[in-house]
């Protein structure tokens, strides 16, 4: 029961402030090493049939602006799964939080208090949200893509 939970939290909408006729999509995939009969072996992204502790996510966001004007202050903001660990790698440029999105930085900026109330410096895993504040505009018409990568706990 706990899976398809997981599953189906993986697939909610993305929260954003989504203005003007900007839409969303996001998906999520699994990652695995296939070795072909020859002996290479390659990475291969699929829809996640069965998680398990270990597997490596890809989640995709795709924006559209299907709107006739520039999309301005455009932000996207994604919560990461508390089943998932955020996997610290190029974000393209994402802020993280590590506090449910109150605060947003860079990881080697960002502190989380410890059990005894003083302050270390958050490790990837604290990572709660993930978000793109988009200092462009995004043209009529245009569409692209964010990713991240985490790993499920």
């Amino acid at each position: 029961m706990k899976l398809l939970l997981f599953i189906s939290a993986l697939f909610t909408a993305v929260p954003a402030l989504a203005k003007d006729d900007v839409t969303l999509a996001s998906a999520v995939f699994v990652e695995r090493a296939v070795t072909a009969p020859n002996g290479k072996t390659s990475v291969i992204r699929e829809e996640p049939k069965l998680i398990t502790p270990g597997d490596k996510l890809v989640f995709v966001l795709t924006y559209n602006n299907a709107g006739a004007a520039p999309a301005e202050n455009f932000v996207v903001t994604n919560p990461i799964p508390a089943s998932v660990s955020f996997v610290a790698s190029d974000s393209s440029g994402a802020d993280l939080s590590v506090d449910g999105g109150k605060n947003w930085g860079v990881l080697a900026t960002l502190k989380v208090k410890a059990a005894d109330g003083s302050l270390r410096a958050a490790a990837a895993t604290d990572i709660t949200h993930v978000r793109w504040v988009f200092v462009k505009a995004i043209s009529a018409g245009s569409s692209g893509k964010l990713s991240f990568r985490g790993v499920v706990r």
